[in-house]
């Protein structure tokens, strides 16, 4: 018997979200139902309203978030009904070349996450009325139901409060490993963190926890710098071109032997700058998302190659989602991961377009939307 819920979609570039009612189906083999509890509320779903990542539409939005199994289809050995679990917006098969040599962050299940179709077998679940609908990378979670692979569900803990476990999904795992597993932050390391959003204030955590020396965040919005400070920043600055002015000095001439580039929107003109803040041998990580049909950056080809600097991309912070997950939440439970501090506002799903304004004018570390 086909589901029924309310969902924020999006049916074209620069519009808002609407909510509307989407049927979806019962799951088949390899799917999972999850009653949603939290979405978060990642800049990664602007750039759908801004045609940056150009989509299929309509979508429902939301690729973080944490709720609680409903059902399940046949052969699915994961997860159960009752568990909570997190939203994985990278799937992870376990059996592809990338899952079996321990680099599940780019499993070829990922080739379908943005097609219409379901992952487990491509047919077309979700309907709005008589229109099929897109599902972001896979999952929608701005949604109160969703139909979803197994293929994107990690079972977390049931004591662990559900908003925080929406973050780790997405945000707090991008970021956190970037500063530790794709840059490689070293005890006594100098690394800079270029814009201080969902991602980069968990850059600057990430950075912290591997024992960097000095970690500067780098933000023209003053809360961000502000809040910075208290997830482990010691050092703030307006800008690239303000930190280049204190930066020499500050490190005894030694530039950052890490810098995250995590600005909402990045460009090919943002490249050259954080190189310049990058020491000789160091490594920079461009984190943000640019526009897909964006090709060209700027660099200076020449002191790439003469101070022995290297660029390299990440997704999900080149980490595995069902090992990190758990990872996060239990480095939270310990007291050594701030969660809670991250969420600035909670939204209703009707409100889910005050939040993304809210984002856009920097109010917000993190919002989420709240289902429950």
């Amino acid at each position: 018997m086909p589901i029924t819920t309310r969902a924020a979609v999006l049916w074209g570039v620069g519009e808002d979200w609407k909510i509307e009612e989407v049927t979806l189906d019962d799951p088949r083999a390899g799917d999972v139902l999850v009653k949603m509890a939290y979405a978060g509320m990642c800049h990664s779903d602007e750039h759908a309203v801004t045609g940056d990542l150009p989509l299929g539409l309509p979508v429902i939005g939301g690729h973080e978030g944490s709720g609680v199994v409903e059902a399940v289809g046949e052969g699915v050995t994961s997860v159960a009904v009752g568990d909570h679990v997190s939203m994985s917006f990278i799937p992870s098969c376990g059996r592809c070349k990338w899952c079996s040599t321990g680099r599940q962050y780019i499993c070829d299940e990922g080739a379908k996450l943005f097609d219409l179709g379901m992952m487990s077998d491509g047919r077309e679940a979700h309907k709005i009325g008589d229109q099929a609908a897109f599902r972001y990378a896979q999952v929608g979670t701005f949604s109160e139901r969703i139909l979803v692979s197994e293929n994107s569900l990690v079972r977390v803990e049931p004591d662990l409060p559900l908003d925080v476990v929406a973050l780790v999904s997405c945000g707090v795992a991008t970021g956190f490993g970037s500063a530790t597993e794709r840059a490689g932050t070293k005890p006594g390391d100098n690394v800079a963190v270029i814009g201080i959003g969902g991602i980069g204030i968990n850059a600057v955590q990430g950075a912290r926890a591997a024992g960097a020396k000095r970690v500067i965040a780098i933000d023209p919005i003053e809360f961000k710098r502000e809040q910075a400070m208290q997830f482990g920043a010691t050092h703030t600055y307006s800008s690239v071109e303000e930190a280049m002015l204190a930066v020499p000095d500050l490190t005894w001439g030694d530039m950052c032997d890490r810098v995250i580039l995590s600005t909402g929107v990045v460009h090919g003109d943002m490249i050259d700058p954080a190189l310049n803040l990058t020491s000789k041998g160091g490594t920079l990580v461009v984190t943000g998302l640019a526009p897909m049909l964006e090709s060209d950056a700027q660099m200076n080809l020449f002191m790439f190659s003469m101070m022995n600097k290297e660029v390299k991309g990440t997704v999900f912070g080149s980490t595995n989602p069902r090992a990190q997950i758990p990872n996060l939440l239990s480095m939270y439970r310990e007291g050594e991961l701030k969660l809670d501090e991250l969420i600035t506002n909670r939204y209703s799903l009707d409100d889910v377009n005050q939040g993304y304004a809210d984002m856009r004018e920097g109010k917000n570390l993190r919002g989420v939307v709240e289902f429950a």
